[in-house]
C-alpha cells in the first residue's frame, strides 16, 4: 500500500472560504478569456462602415490584426515587467494592480474617440491580462488546499472559457447596433470592477508572507484560507504552518534571474518553459481567433452558418475544460497531458491530410470540423489547465514569481509570434500545410513531456519542491534520496504514485 501523503493532504477542506480564494483571482482568468470573445464580435463591427460609427472608416487589414493582438503585446510586457517586480509586491496586489488595468483599458478602449486610442486601451487590458496570468497560479498554490489545488488552478481555465462566451454572447446582439464594439469591449469594466472588490477582502498568500519576513500575518492568512477546520484542529494548522515556515527559512536569496536557469532550478525551468512554448506552438489558442474564417474556408457559408459553427466550438471547449478539471486530481497531470497532445497530434494530422487531399469536397468539410472538435477537446484536456496548474506548482517559493513570470511572458510571445504569423504561413503553405506543422509540434511536445514533465497530484508545496531540487535540503530540513526523505524528519516519505515518472 502506499503511504499516505502527509498531514496538510489529509486535513479537511473548508467548502465555502476555498469558493472565496477562487472566484475572485479566477476573474482575471475569465477578463482574458471575455478579451477572445469580444475581439471576435468587435472586430467585424469595426470593419463595416455602416455600423462602427466611427470617423476612421473601415478597418484594413493591418488595423485589424492590430486590434486583434493588441491586448497580446500588453500582456508580453506585463509579464516581462512581473520578471523584474520578482516578489516585492506580493500575489495580491499584482491581482488588484490587474483588475485596475482591465478596468482602465476597458474604459479607454470603449470611449476611443480615434483609432490609436483603442490600440492603447487595448495594451492596457493587456498589461492586465498579463499580471493576472502570472499571479493567478501562484496565488491559488499558494492559498489552496493540496488535495485540491489542481481543481483550483485548472478551474481558471473554466472561467478562460465562460469568458470567451460572455464575449461571444454580448457581442452577438451589438453587431447591427451603430457603434456596439464600444459596449462590447466596454462590458468589461463590470467584471474587473467585480474582481477588484473581490480582492481588496482575500488575503495574502501565507507562504509570500513569510518570504517577506511577516510570520504573524503569515499565520493568520493560513487560518483565514483553512477556515472552519483550521479552528477545530489547531495541531494540524501549526504543522502545516512550520513546514512551510521551515521551508521559506532555507530558501536561497535572490541572485538574478540568470540563475534559474542553473544548478537546482533546471529542472521546474525546463518543465515550464517546454509547457508554456509547446501551448501556443501547437495551434489552439491562435485557432480560437480565426475559427469563423476556418470554418467559412472549410466549405461553410458566409456570416451566421460559420460563425454559428465558431460559438458551438467555444461552448464544446469549456465543456472539456470542465472535464480536465473534474479529473486532475484523480487521474493526474502527466497522463492528462500525454492523452491530450496526442489526440491533438492525431486530429492535426488528419485535417493536415484531408486539406492536402481534397479540400474543397464535403468529405474534406465534415472531416476538418470533426478534427476541430476533436482538436480543441484534446487540447483542453492537457495543454490549456494543465501546464498552468504545474507552472503554479513546480517552483520553489523563493523563486516562484520570477519564475511564472519568465513562463508566462514565454506563453504570451509566443502566443502573439503565432497569432501574428499564423495568417501569412496559411497564405503560403495554405491550411493543410499549417496544421502537418501543428501536428509535428504536438508529436514533439508529447516527446519531450514523456521525458521531463513529473507528477505532482496529492503533494504539497515543499514536497514538489523537494522532487523538483534532487538531493538538496528540503522539507522540514530532510534531504532527498532516491525520491524519500532523509534526515530531521526521516519518517516522511512522498507518495510512490508521483515517483513512478521521475
Amino acid at each position: 500500500m502506499d503511504p499516505e501523503p502527509a498531514m496538510p493532504v489529509k486535513a479537511p477542506i473548508d467548502v465555502l472560504k476555498t469558493c472565496v480564494i477562487f472566484v475572485f483571482p479566477a476573474f482575471g482568468g475569465l477578463l482574458f478569456g471575455y478579451d477572445i470573445g469580444a475581439t471576435s464580435a468587435a472586430v467585424p463591427i469595426l470593419e463595416t462602415p455602416s455600423v462602427n460609427g466611427v470617423s476612421w472608416g473601415q478597418l484594413n487589414t493591418l488595423q485589424n490584426g492590430m486590434v486583434t493582438s493588441a491586448s497580446l503585446l500588453g500582456a508580453v510586457i506585463g509579464s516581462a515587467i512581473a520578471i523584474f517586480l520578482r516578489d516585492k509586491i506580493g500575489r495580491k496586489f499584482e491581482l488588484l494592480l490587474a483588475a485596475g488595468c482591465y478596468a482602465v483599458g476597458a474604459i479607454l478602449s470603449a470611449a476611443a474617440p480615434v483609432f490609436p486610442v483603442l490600440i492603447l486601451g487595448k495594451m492596457l487590458y493587456g498589461l492586465g491580462i498579463g499580471f493576472a496570468l502570472h499571479a493567478a497560479p501562484a496565488y491559488l498554490a499558494e492559498v489552496g488546499h493540496p488535495r485540491i489545488r489542481g481543481l483550483l488552478i485548472s478551474m481558471k481555465e473554466v472561467f478562460i472559457g465562460i469568458g470567451i462566451e460572455l464575449g461571444y454572447l454580448i457581442g452577438l446582439p451589438c453587431v447591427t447596433v451603430l457603434g456596439g464594439w464600444r459596449i462590447v469591449f466596454g462590458m468589461a469594466l463590470l467584471f474587473a470592477l467585480i474582481m477588484k472588490t473581490g480582492m481588496v477582502w482575500l488575503p495574502e498568500s501565507p507562504r509570500w508572507l513569510l518570504l517577506a519576513g511577516r510570520h504573524e500575518d503569515a499565520r493568520e492568512a493560513l487560518v483565514w484560507t483553512r477556515g472552519k477546520p483550521a479552528k477545530e484542529d489547531e495541531m494540524a494548522l501549526t504543522e502545516e504552518f512550520d513546514d512551510i515556515k521551515k521551508s521559506s527559512a532555507e530558501t536561497m536569496p535572490h541572485q538574478g534571474w540568470f540563475h534559474l536557469f542553473n544548478g537546482q532550478y533546471t529542472r521546474p525551468m525546463l518543465i515550464g518553459l517546454s509547457l508554456m512554448f509547446f501551448q501556443q506552438v501547437t495551434g489552439q489558442p491562435s485557432v480560437l481567433y480565426y475559427a469563423t474564417s476556418m470554418f467559412q474556408r472549410a466549405g461553410l457559408a458566409m456570416g451566421q452558418e460559420a460563425t454559428g459553427i465558431a460559438g458551438i466550438l467555444g461552448a464544446f471547449k469549456l465543456a472539456c475544460t470542465c472535464v480536465a478539471v473534474l479529473t486532475v486530481d484523480k487521474f493526474g497531470r502527466r497522463p492528462l497531458l500525454l492523452i491530450g497532445v496526442g489526440g491533438m497530434f492525431a486530429s492535426s494530422l488528419l485535417i493536415g491530410i484531408a486539406c492536402q487531399v481534397a479540400y474543397s469536397s464535403a468529405a474534406a468539410t465534415y472531416i476538418t470540423i470533426i478534427m476541430l472538435f476533436v482538436f480543441v477537446g484534446s487540447y483542453q484536456i492537457s495543454f490549456g489547465p494543465i501546464s498552468w496548474v504545474m507552472i503554479g506548482e513546480i517552483f520553489p517559493v523563493s523563486v516562484r514569481g520570477q519564475a511564472i513570470a519568465i513562463c508566462t511572458l514565454t506563453n504570451f510571445a509566443t502566443n502573439f509570434v503565432v497569432a501574428f504569423l499564423l495568417p501569412t504561413f496559411q497564405k503560403l503553405e495554405g491550411p493543410g500545410g499549417l496544421y502537418l506543422g501543428f501536428a509535428a509540434m504536438a508529436a514533439l511536445a508529447w516527446v519531450v513531456i514523456h521525458f521531463v514533465v513529473i507528477e505532482t497530484k496529492m503533494l504539497t508545496l515543499e514536497e514538489i519542491e523537494a522532487l523538483m531540487i534532487g538531493p538538496k535540503r528540503s522539507k522540514r530540513g530532510a534531504t532527498m534520496t532516491n525520491g524519500h526523505m532523509t534526515g530531521a524528519d526521516s519518517d516522511v516519505q512522498l507518495p510512490k504514485r508521483s515517483l513512478n515518472n521521475i
